[in-house]
């Protein structure tokens, strides 16, 4: 599948494929940020898609490569887009992973082998997955079950979409 490559050209933004919803296929809001290191390179890019009129968003996916200082967390620690999720939410609780659990998922005719995170906070469904690329996707989402026909929309994003401009 096409999100599977690394592009060979480097954009003004991140150097790899962005795995998410196509902004055109979501009725709310959209942001997009980026993570950058100090030389400039694109550590990571998450999408906050906000369906709740401005009051907070209800799902954020990010896609962070190998080397990405945002992928390590320490045990029981929750991921950066969970994190980002309760930021943009003003929740200060204290929240921990508290189990894991693999699945197969198809998108396609791809098998994912998607890791759905069991958290403190049951409002918020978590789940990752790692390209062939060594992109890790985690989808973020806040009162709402991630199912997978979730799966079946992921697809890259256009670069023009993350150039400064």
């Amino acid at each position: 599948m096409s999100f599977l490559r690394r592009r060979s050209a480097t954009p003004a933004g991140p150097d790899f494929d962005v795995l998410a919803m196509d902004p055109g296929d979501w009725p709310g809001n959209l942001g997009a940020g980026l993570l950058p290191a100090p030389d400039g390179s694109c550590q990571g890019v998450f999408l906050r898609y906000d369906l709740f009129g401005g009051r907070g968003p209800a799902m954020i996916i990010g896609n962070l490569p190998e080397g990405s200082p945002a992928r390590d967390v320490a045990e029981g620690e929750v991921p950066f887009e969970v994190a980002q999720l309760l930021l943009a939410l003003e929740n200060d609780e204290e929240i921990t992973v508290v189990g894991t659990e693999d699945m197969p998922v198809m998108q396609g005719d791809n098998l994912l082998i998607v890791r759905r995170l069991k958290l403190s906070e049951s409002r918020i469904s978590c789940v990752q997955f790692d390209r062939s690329d060594k992109v890790l996707v985690t989808i973020a989402a806040w009162d709402r079950p991630i199912t997978d026909d979730l799966y079946a929309l992921l697809k890259p994003l256009p670069a023009e979409l993350f150039q400064q401009g």
